[in-house]
């Protein structure tokens, strides 16, 4: 018996039970709809981290003040009091690969402009914090670095500030109020998005040289932004700044550092590798619904062997050879598996495209990830119908013409 038989024998056999292998293919198609579905949110998860990071800056190095202790932070992101302005004009003294720097403070008070009242987070910087932190002031401007020597009361505010506090009014030449005192609006920034842990465009950017002497009272740094003049001099760039600041702050050879330097690079480097895992897990999960549904197969695939032991036995009769019993089970156990992974396939990405427009996620639906688990699908079919299959041709055709 050819291929071609072989399958039409087979699609006969399963199109008298429809119902029967609809649900057998209930289990592929769940488990491929879930690996697509669950590959793509990761994959579109991966895409925006890295979308955010690149968002912080460009080239750009941060020296936060604490020690790091395998991967975490003694007391939290600038909660130790060792940096000051004096290490971030030492920097910026350093000249190539180090091209600009900023020093930062941060905290949150409260704003008020008429009637409108609310809580943001101040954050003082340098007058070089956009060009490191690619940051676009969309209308009016940054202040400069005559604003900063001077403290002056003035500021630059996100786009959602510029909502919560004037509505559709231009905000910049009006004066707000910042924890009492007043400040005389610059700018307002291109909105950028969330970035996890922070929003810049719910923000207020003043002169770290009035964030510190007349609305905080601060004489340290909570860390210091740093633009190198190229990606690949990150390293030398660190090296710099780490022996810069080691000498600054006294502390002796083996001696334990009071600040730490992270580049966008390892950033990304270990925001890929936990994306990476998180990708790797879900799709674990999900490929366990696959072999769900392969032991699925194989279980009606023996109940179809054992209700079909006379066919077997007359077709032996008549001269069908065992390879032809096994080809013919096989292909019915491969149309189950590779017919749920197309219906799979069509229901993950229809999924996670509906998924990720209503709960606002990004979904990327890569042809790896469809190949994937098209492939393991294929692939469940065989391994678990070859056991079905090979004991039907090992069927002897007396005992089966027998069978009752």
């Amino acid at each position: 018996m050819n291929l071609w038989e072989s399958m039409r024998v087979a699609l006969t056999g399963l199109a008298a039970n429809k119902m029967r292998s609809a649900l057998t293919m209930l289990g592929v198609i769940i488990g491929v709809a879930a690996v697509i579905a669950m590959m793509a949110i990761a994959q579109g998860a991966r895409a925006d981290t890295m979308k955010r990071i690149q968002a912080m800056g460009t080239n750009s190095l941060m020296v936060f003040a604490g020690q790091s202790r395998q991967g975490r932070v003694r007391g939290g992101f600038g909660s130790s009091q060792s940096l000051t302005v004096d290490d971030a004009e030492a920097i910026a003294k350093l000249g190539p690969p180090i091209a600009r720097v900023s020093p930062e403070v941060g905290q949150s008070a409260q704003v008020k402009y008429r009637n409108a009242n609310t809580n943001v987070s101040i954050q003082g910087v340098g007058a070089d914090y956009c060009e490191i932190r690619n940051v676009t002031v969309e209308r009016g401007r940054f202040f400069s670095e005559s604003d900063v020597l001077a403290m002056r009361r003035v500021c630059v505010i996100g786009p959602d500030t510029a909502t919560n506090l004037f509505g559709q009014q231009n905000p910049v030449g009006k004066r707000i109020r910042i924890a009492g005192s007043g400040f005389l609006v610059l700018g307002v920034t291109k909105a950028k998005g969330s970035q996890g842990w922070t929003n810049p465009d719910d923000q207020i950017w003043v002169p770290y040289t009035t964030a510190m002497r007349r609305l905080f009272g601060l004489d340290y740094l909570r860390m210091i932004s740093v633009q190198v003049t190229e990606m690949k001099r990150s390293d030398e760039a660190i090296e710099m700044i780490t022996r810069l600041l080691r000498r600054r702050h006294r502390i002796s050879a083996g001696g334990e550092e009071d600040f730490f330097v992270r580049s966008q690079a390892e950033m990304m480097e270990a925001a890929e590798e936990t994306s990476r895992t998180f990708t790797l897990l879900l799709a674990g999960i999900a490929s366990v619904s696959l072999l769900v549904g392969g032991i699925g197969i194989m279980n009606i695939m023996l109940v179809s062997v054992t209700e079909r032991t006379r066919e077997i036995g007359i077709r032996k009769a008549l001269g069908a050879r065992a390879r032809d019993i096994l080809g013919q089970f096989l292909i019915e156990a491969m149309v189950l598996s590779i017919t749920g992974g197309l219906v799979g396939v069509i229901l993950g990405v229809g999924g996670s495209l509906l998924l990720a427009n209503s709960a606002g996620w990004t979904a990327i639906i890569a042809p790896q990830s469809i190949l994937l688990a098209f492939g393991f699908a294929g692939a469940v079919g065989i391994f678990f119908g070859s056991y079905p299959a090979h004991k039907a041709s090992r069927l002897s055709p007396i005992e089966a013409l027998r069978y009752e």
